[in-house]
């Protein structure tokens, strides 16, 4: 026994991002420890990019839009039972759908492909709070917005700090961390809503979802961006400034990550983060392991086994 799980520790050593096993390993592997496989897909930053780009567009022609995406990630629902689809913000502003339509063509897309929670950007009130509250109904799925406060507004009880999915008896608790908008839009358009710290906020909710709702992970749905010069709040910071998190899906700065990246938490634990650039170019990929007992497995040294981002759509 021992020498087994010594061979597939060092099998493993790469798989939180030093190499990634073949698909051949990691089915093998599932098979014979029972690992459950959880697929999480994300986008962030699509902009109401709803076609992909014309054939004369000088950096993106003929890539991108959300109907690439939507053809990709039924794919892959095809080939993987626990598949969780998840956005990070700036569904909004772009195209002339959004112009003419205010976000109602974007929600709709996103109910019809299944998105199972997203996130609230800084363009997501170009419309003002009264226009996203319009176009909210065609929603069929939560938006998290843990720290924005819209007990003043319109929005209240329409938006939830966290929600939980469960597959194949794994439990997974999101929630969403909005950036702060004063400075990047209108104060008009958001008027009321109360601004959180994020990291304080991400710590209470992590906490909550793992210690006393018994999640076996937990996702951050940011749209706060990747990285930035000097100390201005990013995602790299709140993976180092956090602990209870696992992933980090990111938007706004609007990066694409070959992979996704691993950062230790506020106690030296690994974290995850990934972003997939921008007007649905990209569809983020990490797939997660757990043992049979719903515990990721770390016992095995298998901590993450992120996939490739999806870079070209």
């Amino acid at each position: 026994m021992q020498n087994r799980r010594k061979f597939v520790k060092n099998m493993l050593l790469g798989a939180a991002g030093i190499t990634t096993l073949s698909s051949f390993d990691l089915l093998n592997l599932t098979k014979k420890e029972k690992l459950v496989k959880l697929t999480i897909l994300h986008t962030n930053d699509m902009h109401s990019r709803i076609d992909p780009f014309g054939p004369n567009d000088k950096k993106y022609a003929n890539r991108g839009g959300m109907s690439r995406v939507a053809t990709l990630v039924n794919q892959i629902r095809e080939e993987e039972s626990n598949v969780i689809l998840l956005d990070a913000g700036d569904i909004f502003q772009g195209t002339p759908y959004f112009n003419l339509f205010g976000g109602e063509v974007e929600l709709k897309l996103m109910s019809q492909m299944k998105y199972d929670a997203g996130t609230m950007g800084n363009h997501d009130f170009d419309n003002g709070i009264d226009g996203f509250n319009k176009v909210l109904p065609h929603a069929n799925f939560p938006f998290l917005c843990a720290n924005y406060d819209f007990d003043n507004t319109i929005l209240k009880g329409k938006t939830k700090p966290y929600h939980i999915i469960e597959k194949q008896g794994v439990k997974i608790g999101i929630f969403g961390i909005g950036i702060e908008l004063e400075g990047l839009v209108d104060a008009k358009l958001y008027e009321g809503t109360i601004y959180n710290d994020p990291i304080s906020t991400a710590n209470k909710y992590a906490k909550l979802l793992k210690e006393e709702l018994d999640c076996n992970a937990v996702i951050c749905l940011s749209h706060l961006g990747y990285d930035y010069d000097g100390e201005i709040l990013s995602d790299k910071i709140l993976a180092k400034q956090t602990q209870n998190i696992d992933l980090i899906i990111g938007g706004h700065t609007h990066t694409f990550l070959e992979k996704a990246e691993t950062f230790s938490n506020k106690i030296g634990k690994p974290i995850l983060v990934n972003q997939a650039g921008w007007a649905a170019l990209g569809l983020g990929r990490v797939d997660l392991y757990f043992n049979r007992q719903k515990e990721r497995v770390d016992d095995l040294n298998v901590q993450f086994t992120p996939a490739k981002n999806y870079a070209k759509i």
